[in-house]
């Protein structure tokens, strides 16, 4: 049982890590887009990475029963507690910084099903020129990038150590 869920952790903070670095590393070519190339490019991700998504809740999930599982006070309990936490912060950065962005990108596009029950979450947004707009979703997403990076890493040694 213990191995199966460390497989399953791994699995799923390594697709985290992969959305999030994808995200990422095309920073530097989608800043040099004008403002209807951007917001076109930007629509295309919202199917795949929505469904992508659900490796992050269900990864701090599967981090959290390997954690229970872990010896408390073993080199591999601090380790999982550390790719845990890492793994929090990738997810929160999503919902407080990039999610409100994604609901102005998204509020012109027809969803519907998961989609737009998804989006219609917090339902607030933030304001800003598009500029800014398109600062704060790329940087979180280098942001996140790391942490779920971290938390992959963190995870590696815990399991290893």
């Amino acid at each position: 049982m213990y191995r199966l869920l460390v497989i399953l952790a791994a699995v799923l903070v390594a697709v985290t890590m992969a959305l999030s670095l994808a995200h990422a590393l095309e920073l530097p070519g989608k800043m040099r887009l004008d403002k209807d190339t951007y917001l076109a490019v930007q629509k295309i991700y919202y199917p795949g990475f929505t469904i992508g998504g659900i490796a992050e809740p269900l990864g701090i999930i599967a981090l959290v029963a390997l954690l229970a599982l872990t010896p408390y006070a073993s080199t591999r309990f601090w380790w999982t507690l550390a790719a845990l936490l890492a793994l929090t912060a990738t997810h929160a950065i999503y919902w407080f910084v990039t999610h409100p962005v994604n609901l102005v990108w998204t509020k012109e596009l027809p969803l519907t099903g998961i989609g737009a029950t998804f989006f219609s979450l917090f339902a607030g947004e933030v304001r800003g020129d598009r500029s800014r707009l398109r600062d704060i979703w790329e940087y979180s997403h280098v942001a996140r990038s790391v942490l779920a990076t971290l938390s992959f890493v963190f995870l590696l040694i815990a399991v290893t150590a």
